[in-house]
């Protein structure tokens, strides 16, 4: 079984605070239930994390680098100055996707990216989905 591992970045446990102002009710536990269940099937696992320290995150990606075959990351705020994971994502060379909840201009990830606007469950599985397509 082949393992992915989710990092959430800064503020996404606060998923539920923001999606309440545009009229909907997502949490992060019901997005990682969501994902958990979209892989039950098939030849993939999870491990998934929530983390603000962009160091943490780094920590994860290290510790992990042998088991993950693929890596999703919500990156918020790092996607402007985030270098260190920049670069560590580089040096692993584990097939990875971002998901970013406005469309970015200037930044340092130059890759594909799910760009979300209102319905953070659809670009999470959308972003699922596209990650395991490409390590099949």
């Amino acid at each position: 079984m082949k393992q992915l591992l989710i990092i959430h970045g800064p503020n996404m446990n606060l998923l539920g605070l923001q999606s309440a102002r545009v009229g909907t009710r997502y949490t992060l536990d019901k997005i990682n239930r969501a994902l958990r269940k979209s892989v039950r099937d098939s030849n993939f696992s999870l491990k998934i994390y929530q983390t603000h320290d962009e160091a943490k995150s780094v920590t994860l990606l290290h510790r992990n680098r042998k088991s993950a075959a693929g890596i999703l990351i919500t990156p918020g705020p790092w996607f402007e100055n985030g270098y260190m994971l920049k670069e560590t994502l580089e040096l692993l060379q584990i097939p990875y996707l971002t998901v970013s909840f406005i469309k970015r201009e200037n930044t340092i990830f130059r890759h594909e990216e799910i760009v979300v606007e209102s319905d953070p469950m659809k670009a999470y599985l959308q972003a699922l989905d596209s990650l395991i397509a490409q390590l099949k």
